[in-house]
């Protein structure tokens, strides 16, 4: 009883969150929002929903639930502690436990940035007729320059109205098709595993969840600066970081699920079979008409040149934690991060056939080292001595190891599947 009315006390205590003061927190979630409607979610939002229509709308809810909870837990520790989550990795974890991890952290953030490039350089080839190969290249050389010479803050506002433009043609144009709405929530809501689809279903896993994700968002939240001697700010901050990260996946919720509402309306129900992501560009349509297929390529662009940016910010965010370091583009460290990321990533589109399964495939890439991020995370916002006084409760650590479990599973079960 005495602890209900020192609850009830508290909550009098508490400010209403204000309008204009909310939007002084919002930034980071949106940041990294970016990541999950990169040209890999593009290609397997497309795959799922031209190949099996409504059934794998599922996976977006469970993945994007599973995010808001990963996402917070992470951007948690990087408030609490000041670390982000490699960072924290090796100054509170045995090398021979951390290095490991990490080392496939960084590959995981080399196949994201494989996927961008890829992405940003079809659509090159979409507008201007270049070799996949020499677009990625542009890409390459492009996020370069705006990654070495803008701040944080710019990046932000750059990436988000990226974002806004992507999204919101893909939303709108629900209002003008007719999409079943009835299967659409059944899809949503209930789980199925059509033949052959497991490698589909773990793509958009992969996509929604981007391990490379969890290390950016510890990081840039730190970009908000505070005095961390402060408790009540601590926990402002933590209050408003919530809100940031709910209203940003929800997003990414709805532009994702669009995507695949969109190819499940204009491929599936025709019985058209998706093998190149030039051929979604008729997904705009309905909205734009002759124009769809420039608009596509000019969103997609934008889209492989956002991401990259937040590829390339995640892999020297993890490079420089081994080194117990911050993000800091004028570091040596923090740049040979970026260089491994984008160089490996470039280097492997040359030995790519065919972009559009490449795109896939990294997604997989993705889901298979989930796994090990989320066990990373879970030790260290678990752990009494990283976290202190807000370490996780109890309940909150079973739903972490719940999530791990499911994502293990997952993955055996693709792995079942491709064997057998």
């Amino acid at each position: 009883m005495l602890k209900i009315i020192e609850d009830l006390k508290s909550r009098e205590h508490k400010k209403v969150f204000g309008a204009l003061e909310i939007l002084k927190f919002i930034g980071p979630g949106l940041l990294v929002t970016v990541g999950f409607i990169d040209p890999g979610n593009w290609a397997s939002n497309i795959a799922a929903g031209s190949s099996f229509g409504y059934d794998l709308l599922w996976m977006v809810t469970f993945s994007t639930t599973m995010l808001i909870i990963l996402q917070h837990n992470v951007a948690h520790l990087g408030i609490a502690t000041g670390l982000c989550l490699s960072e924290a990795a090796t100054i509170y974890m045995k090398k021979w436990i951390s290095r490991p991890i990490l080392g496939t952290s960084i590959l995981a953030g080399i196949s994201t940035a494989l996927a961008e490039f890829i992405g940003g350089a079809i659509a090159l080839k979409m507008l201007f007729h270049i070799p996949v190969k020499i677009g990625a290249i542009i890409i390459f050389i492009t996020v370069s320059l705006l990654l070495f010479s803008n701040s944080y803050k710019r990046l932000e506002k750059i990436i988000i109205g990226f974002v806004s433009i992507i999204g919101l043609s893909f939303i709108y144009e629900l209002f003008l098709v007719h999409i079943d709405w009835e299967k659409a929530i059944y899809g949503w809501t209930v789980p199925s595993f059509p033949n052959n689809s497991m490698l589909i279903i773990m793509s958009v896993l992969g996509a929604v969840i981007m391990p490379h994700n969890l290390f950016l968002h510890s990081e840039i939240i730190q970009s908000r600066q505070w005095n961390r001697e402060d408790p009540k700010i601590i926990r402002k901050q933590l209050d408003y970081e919530f809100f940031d990260t709910l209203l940003s996946m929800i997003v990414g919720f709805a532009i994702n699920s669009a995507m695949i509402l969109m190819a499940a309306t204009v491929f599936f129900s025709k019985g058209l079979v998706v093998t190149e992501i030039q051929q979604a560009g008729v997904i705009l349509k309905p909205l734009l008409g002759n124009m769809a297929g420039i608009v596509f390529a000019a969103a997609l662009l934008f889209s492989g040149i956002a991401s990259s940016l937040t590829a390339g910010m995640a892999g020297g965010s993890i490079f420089s934690g081994f080194y117990s370091e911050p993000f800091n583009i004028k570091d040596n460290h923090t740049r040979l991060g970026i260089f491994i990321t984008f160089i490996f990533a470039l280097l492997i589109i040359f030995f790519i056939s065919n972009p559009f399964q490449g795109l896939i495939i990294s997604q997989v890439i993705l889901s298979i080292q989930l796994p090990f991020t989320i066990v990373l995370q879970i030790y260290l916002t678990s752990s009494k001595k990283v976290m202190g006084n807000y370490v996780n409760k109890l309940y909150f650590t079973v739903i972490l190891i719940v999530i791990g479990i499911f994502v293990t599973f997952m993955n055996l079960k693709l792995f079942y599947s491709l064997i057998f």
